[in-house]
C-alpha cells in the first residue's frame, strides 16, 4: 500500500499516453518439453542504456510442466474508479498462471524492477478447490479484485463444468471463489475485458482443453466445434445478458478490445480462421442503448503453397491461413495490430472510423512458408504472435510461440524464442528496428509480454479522454 496512487495509474488513456516511456519488459518463457520449469525474462528497452535491447535477467520458476502464456499486473489505473477502487494499491505485483498446471506464480517487481523475486505460489488445489474452474488463462486487474479467466472447468481434463471467472485478492492474492452468478449459455472461454463505467463485460471463446492441450484436432475443427460466440454481461450483476454467434464457420473467436476511452461502446474481436475459405477476420462490436450488435469489418486472404512447403495439417489445403492469433489496440484507438502468425505477418488498421478499418501498415516476418528473416539477418522461426503497444503508440513488441502442442504442429521445425520491435511511423506504417533482438536463454519459447508501468492490453480506465 501506498499513501498517494500509484503514479503508473492514470485517470485516462491520453494522460497515459503523456506519461514517461517504456523502459522494461517483462517477458514469458515457457519450456515447451517441460524439461526445464518456465521464466520470466526482464528485457531493457531503455534506448539511452547500454544493454538496450538484452536480457537483462531471468527469473526460473520453482516447478515444471507450467507452460505459462498469459499474465498481468495486480493492479492498474482501473484502481481509481470513482466506486470500488483501491486507489491506494500499487503495481507491482506480477500475476503468471500456468495454463496446463492451473499453479500460479505472485511475482513480485520490487525494490529492483530489473531483478523480479517470487512472492508466493497458489497451487492448482486451492484453484480447484475454491473455484471449481482449472486451465487460468486471462489476467485483468479490476477496481476490486483481481479477475482470471479459465478454459477448463473441473476434473481431470477440465470438462466437468463450464471453465469461468474468478476472483483473487488484489492485496493477499488468494483465490475468493468464482465471479459469475448467472453465466447463461456461456461453455467454453478465452478472453474477457469490459467498459468499466458502463457496468458491461464481453467474454469470447477458444475451446475445451481436450480440444487444445495435445493440439488442434482438425475433425472438430472441420466439424466447427470449436469457440464462434461473443458473451456479454452485466459487469456488477455478474449476469450473462446476451450472446452474439459470429456463425460456426467463424472457427476460435480469441482476443477481445475494447475502445479504451470509455465513453466509447464499441470493441474488436479477432478471429482465427473460417473454415469456408481459411480467410482470418475481425469484427466490430458495438452497443446501442440495451442491445449489442456485432459485424465482421476486415478480412485476410490465406497464401496460396505448394503442399511440400507446407506441415502435414496444411498439405491438404494448399495454403497457408494467416491464424489471427492476437490483436492489440493502441490507447488513442486509432491502430489495431493484427498477428498473422500463419503467415508472417504483423498488420496495422488504423480503425478511427471502428466500421471501416483501414489497412495502413504491415511487415512480414517468419511465417509457415515465406519464412522471412528479422532485418539483422537471423531467422525468425513462428510468426508474429503475442503484440503489446507502448502507451504513446509509437514502438510495437511482439514474440513468435502459441501454444506448446499448436507450435509444433504449424512449424515442425521448432519455434526457439523471439522477440521484436517494430517503429511506428507518425501517419502510420510500420518499421522493423534491426538493432533490437533479445538473446533468450536456449530451450525456452516466448510468448506474451507486459511493459514496465503498464501497456495497451493491461489498462482499464474509468474516465473519458479530454
Amino acid at each position: 500500500m501506498s499513501i498517494r496512487p500509484d503514479p503508473t495509474f492514470h485517470a485516462t488513456p491520453r494522460l497515459a499516453m503523456e506519461a514517461e516511456p517504456e523502459k522494461l519488459a517483462y517477458t514469458l518463457l515457457l519450456s515447451p518439453d517441460f524439461s526445464q520449469p518456465d521464466a520470466l525474462a526482464v528485457v531493457d528497452l531503455d534506448p539511452k542504456s547500454p544493454k538496450f535491447g538484452q536480457v537483462i535477467s531471468t527469473l526460473v520458476m520453482s516447478e515444471k510442466g507450467d507452460e505459462f502464456h498469459h499474465f498481468g499486473w495486480n493492479a492498474c489505473s482501473s484502481s481509481l474508479s470513482p466506486l470500488t477502487g483501491h486507489a491506494f494499491l500499487e503495481r507491482r505485483y506480477l500475476i503468471i498462471p500456468g495454463l496446463r498446471s492451473s499453479r500460479i506464480y505472485i511475482v513480485d517487481t520490487k525494490p529492483d524492477p530489473r531483478h523480479p523475486k517470487i512472492h508466493r505460489v497458489i497451487e492448482p488445489d486451492e484453484v480447484f478447490r475454491k473455484t471449481g474452474y482449472s486451465r487460468p488463462h486471462t489476467i485483468h486487474c479490476g477496481p476490486e479484485g483481481i479477475y482470471v479467466s479459465t478454459l477448463g472447468g473441473a476434473g481431470p481434463d477440465g470438462t466437468d463444468g463450464p471453465p469461468g471467472i474468478f476472483i483473487m485478492d488484489c492485496q493477499t492474492f488468494d483465490v475468493i471463489g468464482r465471479w459469475e452468478i448467472e453465466r447463461g449459455p456461456q461453455d467454453k472461454h478465452y478472453d474477457f475485458w469490459w467498459n468499466l463505467p458502463r457496468d458491461y463485460m464481453v467474454s469470447s471463446e477458444w475451446a475445451l482443453p481436450p480440444q487444445f492441450e495435445n493440439g488442434i484436432v482438425p475433425e472438430q475443427l472441420l466439424a466447427n466445434k470449436y469457440g464462434h460466440r461473443l458473451h456479454f454481461w452485466d459487469l456488477r450483476a455478474r449476469k450473462h445478458v446476451q450472446v452474439i454467434d459470429l456463425g460456426e464457420n467463424h472457427q476460435m473467436a480469441l482476443e477481445v478490445r475494447p475502445a479504451h476511452d470509455p465513453a466509447k461502446q464499441y470493441g474488436f474481436v479477432g478471429v482465427v480462421v473460417d473454415t469456408t475459405n481459411l480467410e482470418g477476420s475481425i469484427w466490430t462490436w458495438w452497443r446501442e442503448g440495451a442491445e449489442f450488435h456485432c459485424r465482421k469489418t476486415a478480412t485476410i486472404p490465406p497464401e496460396a503453397a505448394d503442399p511440400k512447403d507446407l506441415p502435414p495439417l496444411l498439405q491438404g489445403f494448399k495454403a497457408v491461413p494467416p491464424l489471427i492469433t492476437d490483436i492489440d489496440l493502441s490507447l488513442d484507438d486509432r491502430f489495431l495490430y493484427v498477428s498473422c502468425w500463419g503467415t508472417g505477418e504483423m498488420r496495422q488498421y488504423d480503425v478511427s472510423d471502428p466500421m471501416q478499418p483501414k489497412l495502413t501498415g504491415s511487415v512480414h516476418v517468419g511465417g509457415i512458408t515465406r519464412k522471412t528473416p528479422h532485418p539483422n539477418g537471423k531467422p525468425y522461426a513462428g510468426g508474429p504472435q503475442m503484440v503489446e503497444i507502448s502507451r504513446d503508440g509509437k514502438r510495437v513488441y511482439w514474440t513468435n510461440s502459441l501454444y506448446s502442442t499448436w507450435d509444433e504442429q504449424f512449424y515442425p521445425g521448432g519455434v526457439p524464442s523471439a522477440m521484436v520491435k517494430a517503429d511506428v511511423g507518425a501517419m502510420g506504417g510500420l518499421t522493423l528496428d534491426a538493432g533490437f533482438w533479445p538473446e533468450f536463454p536456449a530451450g525456452y519459447r516466448a510468448h506474451q509480454i507486459r511493459l514496465e508501468g503498464g501497456d495497451c492490453s493491461t489498462e482499464s480506465f474509468c474516465y473519458p479522454s479530454v
